[in-house]
């Protein structure tokens, strides 16, 4: 008997995973003393990740606000040792434009206990939220009933 040839066009259901709806930097990677030294680093880790070199990021974050940004600018801003460097939100925020690493903003969102998701989940939250609210107002009505029945 022949062996059989494996079937390479059948998907491994078994293998799927499915998207992570929260990205955020590996605790590991940006545990520090301090949130800015937390910040420092994932400032390091967006910029080293990051397809573009830190010059190439510069330019785009100084086309993005319209004023000069410096590679020695974002070098101080993902130094530790920098201290007296501590970015702003509005370079921040030019930052996760130019770098387009949204795991930066959840390092905004983190320390509130809030999670960055894609606004296309936003529907599945709000279904989630009125399931939530129709159990609760189906067992005050079981507990209303009961009292006026006199169970």
């Amino acid at each position: 008997m022949a062996p059989r040839q494996r079937d390479n066009g059948t998907l491994d259901l078994l293998s799927w995973q499915p998207p992570e709806p929260v990205r955020a930097f590996p605790a590991e990677k940006v545990r520090a003393a301090s949130l800015r030294a937390a910040f420092a680093k994932a400032i390091s880790l967006a910029l080293k990740e990051c397809e573009q070199d830190r010059e190439e990021i510069a330019v785009a974050i100084g086309e993005y606000l319209g004023e000069p940004c410096s590679k020695a600018m974002l070098d101080a801003y993902a130094s530790e040792a920098r201290e007296e460097h501590v970015i702003n939100v509005v370079r921040f925020i030019a930052l996760m434009h130019a770098t387009g690493d949204r795991r930066l903003l959840q390092m905004l969102a983190e320390p509130f206990g809030l999670a960055v998701i894609d606004a296309r989940y936003l529907p599945a939250i709000e279904d989630a939220l009125l399931d939530d609210k129709i159990a609760e107002l189906t067992q005050r009505r079981q507990f209303a009933r009961r009292k006026w029945k006199g169970a």
